[in-house]
């Protein structure tokens, strides 16, 4: 069985997916502004010069201390009631053509990110895919966040948790492809036959090159909800549908052949 794992922020979503929900959560009154104004910085710094080990670092420290004693239940139900609004807009046409495309071939599709499980989770059910890897935080028995990692989907962390759900689910990591943005997953890209470098950052695009790894350029964000066959729709549209995923499956299928067989 082949799967794809795709990284979330740059690849999947045009923005951190952390500072894409602060204000559903200041509304929520969990933030202030000051906050709000700190994550968008932080949002353009990492859009245009990427993330480093250091700044991921200071982010998951910040990110523990902020949220110490938030409701675990408060920030599932936010983000669930907000995602729609807040993420879909974001959502790169270029991902869910190759997410459609993957799932037409068969082949399973997981959101691989270091963004908590309460945010990665609404997302992946309603892109419809498999599964996902995602951070978890250590929760009290109140259901509060105590302030510790519990697990952290980030660099080596995030390839060791794909290597476990192969065995678990008799994936073929070799036959498998892999789609990130940033050098910090290159453990991610390295565990796969088919890792591709989508938007960059310079390291991993310096990487790429010396690899010969596939490098694509995701810009059309999209709402999903676009995209979305309406139910009504007449047969004969319908059927089109399917053949038109059947083809892109198709193009898929050949596109590991020929990389097999180069």
């Amino acid at each position: 069985m082949r799967a794809a794992f795709f990284d979330l922020d740059k690849t999947v979503i045009a923005k951190a997916s952390m500072a894409a929900f602060g204000r559903p959560l200041y509304r929520g009154g969990l933030i202030n502004r000051r906050l709000i104004a700190r994550a968008l910085v932080s949002q353009i710094i990492y859009l245009h010069l990427g993330a480093s080990e250091q700044k991921l670092a200071r982010m998951r420290e910040s990110i523990l201390t902020l949220t110490l004693g938030w409701d675990q239940q408060q920030i599932r139900e936010i983000v669930r009631e907000s995602l729609e609004d807040t993420v879909e807009p974001i959502i790169y046409a270029e991902a869910l053509d190759l997410i459609e495309a993957h799932r037409a071939a068969g082949h399973k599709v997981y959101l691989v990110s270091a963004s908590p499980e309460e945010i990665v989770e609404p997302l992946a059910e309603h892109l419809g895919v498999d599964g996902c890897i995602a951070s978890r935080t250590v929760v009290d028995e109140e259901g509060r966040y105590a302030g510790e990692m519990e697990f952290y989907s980030y660099g080596p962390f995030k390839a060791e948790a794909i290597r476990a759900l192969a065995e678990r689910e008799g994936i073929d990591l070799d036959e498998s492809s892999a789609y990130s943005d940033s050098y910090t997953d290159l453990p991610m890209l390295e565990t796969v036959g088919h890792p591709v470098a989508v938007n960059p950052d310079r390291v991993l695009a310096k990487v790429a090159r010396e690899r010969d790894w596939e490098v694509m350029q995701f810009t059309k964000p999209v709402r999903l909800r676009d995209r979305v066959s309406v139910p009504s729709l007449p047969l004969t549209a319908t059927a089109a549908g399917i053949t038109a995923a059947a083809t892109v499956g198709a193009l898929v299928a050949w596109r590991f052949a020929r990389r097999a067989h180069a």
